[in-house]
C-alpha cells in the first residue's frame, strides 16, 4: 500500500510541488529508504520521523516493515528538513493509522524527536506558490504562521506537534487558522535614528543623495578621512520612500530563504541597509554555496548596499558586481544547481582619494607618491566606475562649519519630495516592471525621456568633451529625468541636464 502527501521545494526564489510518496512492504526485514535526490538533512529524516512517531504514541516505523519514501519529481534536488511532517503523515496514511483528504493541502515542517514541529526557512515563497496554484490550505510550524499569513487568499494552519496535527486531521479537534497579517508601511521613530539635519554642510552631497533616493541611482563618495562620507551613507535610508507591499514581499522572500528573517517579523517593512566589511568574499557578496543562496547584494534588494573603504575590497569582489549593477539581478551557477536572485539595490560607496587619504585635502600634506596614488585608483576599474551614476567629492569641513548650530533640512522634509518623485515614476511606469528611473534601458529612455534641442545639444557637447561612454550618456539622462521629477516637471530641460552632468565630470 502507498500514499501521497503534498509538500514543496524552494529553488532560488521560486517553489515547486513535491509529492511525498510513501510505500510500506510488510514482508521482509525493516528498512527505511528515502529517494529523490535528498540532501543529508533529509536522509536523516528517517531517524527524526521514527522517534517522533514513537514518542507521539503511534506505531513506530521499525514495526511496519520495509519503508520507501520517494520525493517526486526525482530529478529535483531536495534541500533542508522541511519534509519531515509530510513523511510522517504519509507513513500514518499508509499504515492505516490516519485517514484524511490530502487534496489541496500542503505540509512543511521539521520534526523534533518528541514530536514537536520546529520552524523552517523559506516559508513565504511557498505560501505565494500555494496561492498561485490554488492550494487552499498550508500547514506550517507555529513560529512560521505569521510569515505565511501575509499572503491573502490561503488558509494557514499553524502546527505545534504531531499529536495535535493528527487530532485535527482526524476530526477530533480543530486548529484555528492564523489570521491574515496586514501590511502597514511604518518607520522606526525611536529618537535615536540619524537624521539629515544632523549633518553639517555638505549640501552638494545631500542633494546627490536626494536624487539617488528619488530615482534609485548609485553614488560614489570620494574624500579625505573624517569628511562625513560614512555618516552621509548611514543617514541615507531616512530619506528613501517607504517600501510598497510588492517590494516588501520581494524583500521578505529573499531574507526568508537566506534564513535572515528576524524573529516575530512576518513581513519586512523597512528598506534593508547592508554594510559588509571590506574583507568580504565574492561568495558572501554575490551569493553562492553548494546550493545557491542569496548574497549581500540580494539581501540589499530594494534597499541600500553600503561599501565603505571601497578601494580596500578585493578587486575580484568588486569586479563581480558588474552584471548586478547593470541588470539588477545575479545568476549563481554551481555544480548542483543554479539560481537567479534579484539585486535592485542603491549602491553607496565611499573611498579615500589615496592611501593616506590627504590627496584632495588643501590643508594636509599627502605623503603618497604619484605611483602609489595611481595604483590605489586602479583598484576600481573603469567599467565599475562607469556603472556608478553619481561621483561626489566630499571635502573636509572647516571648524567654523562644524560649530554652526543652525539645523539643516530634516529627513522628513526631504523624504516627502523623494516620495512624490517616486509616485510620478510609479504612474509613468504603471504598465511595466520598472519601479525607478535607474531601471530604464535604452528603449525606455527613448520613450520616457524626450529632450528638446537645447538639452540635446548641451548633452552632446558635454559627452564629446568629457568623453562619456554610451552607458554614462544614458545614465546622465536618467539622472536628469529624476531631477525633473523632484521638481514636479514633466519635461526635461537644459538645466536638468546641466545639473546631472555635474555628477559625472569627476571620473571621465
Amino acid at each position: 500500500m502507498s500514499s501521497t502527501v503534498f509538500s514543496a521545494a524552494t529553488i532560488g526564489l521560486d517553489s515547486a510541488f513535491v509529492e511525498v510518496e510513501v510505500d510500506v512492504l510488510t514482508a521482509g526485514l525493516h528498512n527505511f529508504t528515502i529517494v529523490g535526490l535528498p540532501d543529508t538533512a533529509i536522509k536523516e529524516s528517517r531517524d527524526r520521523v521514527s522517534a517522533a512517531l514513537k514518542n507521539s504514541g503511534f506505531k513506530p516505523p521499525h514495526q511496519c516493515g520495509r519503508i520507501t519514501v520517494n520525493l517526486a519529481p526525482a530529478d529535483l534536488p531536495k534541500v533542508s528538513p522541511i519534509y519531515d511532517v509530510a513523511i510522517a503523515l504519509g507513513l500514518l496514511l499508509t499504515t492505516g493509522q490516519l485517514a484524511f483528504d490530502h487534496t489541496n493541502k500542503l505540509f512543511i515542517g521539521e520534526l523534533a524527536l518528541d514530536g514537536k514541529i520546529r520552524s523552517i526557512h523559506g516559508v513565504l515563497p511557498i505560501a505565494l506558490f500555494c496561492k498561485e496554484h490554488g492550494i487552499t490550505q498550508l500547514f506550517v510550524p507555529q513560529k512560521n504562521a505569521e510569515e505565511a499569513s501575509v499572503v491573502d487568499g490561503i488558509t494557514v494552519i499553524p502546527m505545534t506537534d504531531l499529536a495535535g496535527l493528527y487530532a485535527h486531521l482526524s476530526g477530533n479537534t480543530h486548529i484555528t487558522p492564523q489570521e491574515t497579517t496586514k501590511f502597514q508601511a511604518v518607520r522606526k521613530n525611536d529618537g535615536e535614528s540619524l537624521d539629515m539635519s544632523d549633518i553639517k554642510g555638505q549640501e552638494h552631497a545631500k542633494r546627490a543623495l536626494e536624487i539617488a533616493a528619488a530615482g534609485g541611482h548609485n553614488v560614489l563618495f570620494n574624500g579625505p578621512p573624517g569628511s562625513g562620507k560614512t555618516l552621509l551613507a548611514k543617514v541615507f535610508p531616512s530619506i528613501i520612500p517607504s517600501l510598497t507591499l510588492n517590494e516588501s514581499l520581494e524583500v521578505t522572500k529573499i531574507h526568508s530563504i537566506a534564513g535572515q528573517l528576524p524573529d516575530n517579523t512576518p513581513l519586512i517593512i523597512e528598506r534593508p541597509f547592508r554594510a559588509p566589511h571590506h574583507s568580504a568574499s565574492a561568495v558572501s557578496l554575490i551569493g553562492g554555496g553548494t546550493y545557491p543562496k542569496p548574497g549581500e547584494i540580494s539581501l540589499a534588494h530594494r534597499g541600500v548596499l553600503f561599501l565603505d573603504e571601497f578601494a580596500e575590497f578585493p578587486k575580484n569582489v568588486i569586479e563581480s558586481m558588474r552584471q548586478p549593477l547593470e541588470d539588477g539581478l545575479v545568476s549563481v551557477s554551481r555544480a548542483r544547481g543554479s539560481a537567479t536572485f534579484p539585486a535592485h539595490f542603491i549602491l553607496i560607496a565611499a573611498m579615500n582619494p589615496c592611501p593616506c587619504g590627504n590627496a584632495t585635502d588643501p590643508d594636509k600634506m599627502c605623503i603618497c607618491t604619484p605611483a602609489n596614488i595611481a595604483k590605489y585608483e586602479r583598484r576600481i576599474s573603469g567599467p565599475i566606475l562607469d556603472r556608478i551614476d553619481m561621483h561626489i567629492e566630499v571635502p573636509r569641513l572647516a571648524a567654523e562649519k562644524l560649530d554652526d548650530i543652525t539645523p539643516g533640512e530634516a529627513s522628513d522634509h526631504i523624504r516627502k519630495r523623494t516620495s512624490s518623485a517616486r509616485k510620478r515614476q510609479q504612474k509613468r511606469f504603471d504598465k511595466t516592471k520598472i519601479i525607478t528611473n535607474a531601471e530604464m534601458n535604452a528603449r525606455d529612455i527613448k520613450k520616457y525621456c524626450l529632450l528638446d534641442k537645447q538639452s540635446r545639444d548641451l548633452l552632446t557637447t558635454a559627452a564629446t568633451s568629457l568623453k562619456l561612454s554610451a552607458r554614462a550618456y544614458h545614465r546622465t539622462i536618467k539622472i536628469a529625468r529624476t531631477i525633473a521629477d523632484l521638481g514636479n516637471e514633466d519635461v526635461i530641460i537644459h538645466t536638468h541636464i546641466a545639473e546631472a552632468l555635474q555628477y559625472r565630470v569627476h571620473t571621465e
